[in-house]
C-alpha cells in the first residue's frame, strides 16, 4: 500500500452513476468513524458521497490502538481485515509500572476465538485500509474537499457545500448527512453545543531498537505528575505518550526545553529496558505534540443531519477507548436506519437520529466516564488519600478473579455497562479504605479513609452528570426512545 495513494472522485471507478438523483448520504470525514460508516452503508445498497479534506495517509501519534471490544465491532462491521497487512499488533492486556513493582492485568478474553485481542497499530495505515475498502463499494464515491457549511431548508439540513482542492465550490444535497469530521469540527456548533475540555497534552515519539517489559501488553507508568504510556505500533517501533497535564506550562520543543524535561524529569522514570531507546530518541528530536480533547454529548437534534465521532464526543484517550466509541456508534446506527427504505421522509427520519443519541448513551458513556476518572485516578496528587487511591487502583487491579477480570472486561470494551463501572469504581475504594483502617482504625485513618471516598466521588460522579444519567443508567426513559421511537426499535 503506497503512502501517497490518494483517492479522489476521479481515481475512484466506482463513484455513482450519472443516473441516479444524488446520494442518500453525505459523510463529512474519512477518518475511523467516517470510513467504517462509508462502507457500512455501501454495503447496506444506500448511495454514499464522502467528503474528506485530505485522502493521503494520515500520520498521527494518537489513535493507535484498539481495544478487544473495537476489534469485535470491526468484526460485526465487516471491516477486520483492515488490521491484516499493516503490521498490527496484538495486544492481550495492560501492565501497570509503579514505584518499581509491575502488576500484569490481561483482558478477560477465555470465551472469544483466538484471534479476538486488541490491535496497536500506525492510525494511518488502519484508516487508509477502511478508506480503500469503502471506496470498493459501487454506491460509495469518495471525494477528497473540504465542507465549508451545511445548508438548510425550512430547518432541515439538506446538504452541505464544499470546496475541491483547486478552489471551486460545490454543493451536494441527501436526505441525510453526517458530521464526522474530527475533533477540531467546524460544523459541529450547529449541531451540539459543545463544551471541550483541554486536560493534558502528549508528548510523543517513536521508540526503534527496543522490547516491551512485557510482550503484547500496553504499559502504563504511573509517573509524576501523571502517565506515560507504551505499546507497540508494528513488529520494530515502540510508541511512547508522555503525559503533560494541562496546570502544567508544555515545554517548547524549539528550544530545547522539551528535550531537557523529557531526559531529566521524565527518562528517570521510564523502565530500565525502555530508557536508553527513549533518551536516543530525545536526542534525535523526533519529538511530536497532541491536545487531548474531552467533551461530553451534547447533540442538539437537528432534521437531515447527524453528529458522529470525535466532532460529538471526546474523552480522554489514555484508556484508548475512543475508536471503541465510534465503531460502536457505527453499529448502532447501522441496525437503527436499516429498516428506513426512505431517507426522505424527514419527520420519520428524524425520529431515528433522535433515538441514536439514546441507545449509544450507555456504552459511550461508560468508556467516556471510565477514561475520565482513569485519568483523574492515574495522576500524581499532593493530597495523601488520592495518593493512597492511586495505589490501591493498581492493586485492585492485580487483585486477580473477578476484580481484574470485571475491570479490565470495562477498560476493553467487552462489557461497557454503567452498573459494572460504578461496582469496580466503589469497590476499588472501598478496598483501598479498608486496607488503610486494617488492622486498627485511628483518628487520622478515619479521616484519611472518609476523604478517599468523597475524593472518589467528587471525581466519578461529576463525570457521570456531564454524560447524563438518565440516558446513562435509565435509557427506556427518555423520551426519544421510550415515547416517540420507531416501530422497530420500541420492539427490539
Amino acid at each position: 500500500m503506497e503512502n501517497d495513494v490518494v483517492l479522489t472522485s476521479a481515481d475512484n471507478e466506482h463513484s455513482l452513476p450519472e443516473n441516479v438523483s444524488g446520494p442518500d448520504v453525505i459523510i463529512v470525514g474519512a477518518g475511523v468513524a467516517g470510513a467504517a460508516l462509508a462502507h457500512t452503508l455501501g454495503k447496506d445498497g444506500r448511495r454514499v458521497h464522502v467528503i474528506e479534506r485530505d485522502l493521503t495517509e494520515p500520520d498521527r501519534i494518537v489513535g493507535e490502538l484498539l481495544q478487544p471490544g473495537g476489534y469485535l465491532k470491526l468484526v460485526e462491521l465487516g471491516l477486520d481485515d483492515c488490521v491484516e497487512e499493516i503490521d498490527a499488533q496484538p495486544v492481550v492486556g495492560y501492565a501497570l509500572f509503579k514505584d518499581g513493582k509491575i502488576t500484569k492485568t490481561p483482558y478477560p478474553l477465555g470465551n472469544f476465538q483466538a484471534n479476538v485481542a486488541g490491535r496497536s497499530f500506525h492510525n494511518g495505515r488502519f484508516i487508509q485500509r477502511m478508506r480503500e475498502k469503502a471506496a470498493t463499494l459501487p454506491s460509495v464515491r469518495m471525494e477528497e474537499g473540504t465542507v465549508t457549511s451545511l445548508f438548510e431548508e425550512n430547518g432541515i439540513v439538506k446538504g452541505v457545500h464544499y470546496k475541491t482542492k483547486d478552489g471551486q465550490e460545490h454543493k451536494s444535497c441527501a436526505p441525510l448527512t453526517i458530521v464526522c469530521d474530527g475533533g477540531f469540527s467546524n460544523l459541529r456548533r450547529s449541531l451540539c453545543n459543545p463544551k471541550v475540555d483541554i486536560p493534558s497534552c502528549f508528548v510523543g515519539m517513536a521508540l526503534e531498537n527496543c522490547q516491551l517489559p512485557v510482550p503484547n501488553h500496553g504499559h502504563v507508568v504511573l509517573a509524576d505528575p501523571s502517565p506515560i504510556l507504551f505499546y507497540p505500533i508494528s513488529s520494530s517501533e515502540v510508541r511512547c505518550l508522555v503525559d503533560v497535564p494541562a496546570g502544567q506550562k508544555l515545554p517548547s520543543i524549539a528550544n530545547g526545553e522539551m528535550a531537557k524535561y523529557l531526559k531529566t524529569k521524565v527518562a528517570p522514570q521510564i523502565p530500565d529496558e525502555l530508557r536508553d531507546a527513549f533518551v536516543s530518541k530525545v536526542e534525535k528530536g523526533s519529538i511530536r505534540t497532541a491536545t487531548n480533547r474531552s467533551m461530553p454529548a451534547a447533540p442538539k437534534p437537528t432534521p437531515g443531519a447527524l453528529l458522529l465521532g470525535d466532532a460529538f464526543n471526546m474523552r480522554h484517550p489514555l484508556t484508548g477507548g475512543g475508536m471503541t466509541v465510534a465503531l460502536s456508534d457505527v453499529v448502532v446506527l447501522r441496525n437503527l436506519i436499516k429498516p428506513l427504505q426512505d431517507f426522505h421522509d424527514a419527520a420519520s427520519l428524524n425520529q431515528y437520529l433522535e433515538s441514536f443519541y439514546t441507545l449509544r448513551k450507555p456504552v459511550a458513556s461508560t468508556i467516556n466516564t471510565l477514561a475520565n476518572s482513569a485519568y483523574q485516578v492515574f495522576s500524581a496528587s499532593s493530597d495523601e488519600a488520592r495518593e493512597i487511591m492511586r495505589q490501591a487502583s493498581v492493586d485492585y487491579l492485580g487483585l486477580g478473579g473477578i476484580y481484574t477480570s470485571g475491570a479490565m472486561a470495562l477498560l476493553s470494551g467487552l462489557n461497557p455497562r454503567p452498573s459494572s463501572l460504578i461496582f469496580h469504581f466503589l469497590a476499588m475504594a472501598i478496598f483501598g479504605v479498608g486496607r488503610l483502617l486494617l488492622p486498627f482504625p485511628s483518628p487520622k485513618r478515619l479521616w484519611i479513609g472518609a476523604t478517599l471516598i468523597w475524593g472518589a466521588s467528587e471525581i466519578l460522579f461529576p463525570i457521570i452528570k456531564a454524560e447524563g444519567v438518565m440516558q446513562m443508567f435509565f435509557p427506556a426513559t427518555v423520551p426519544a426512545l421510550y415515547g416517540r421511537a420507531p416501530p422497530y426499535f420500541s420492539q427490539a
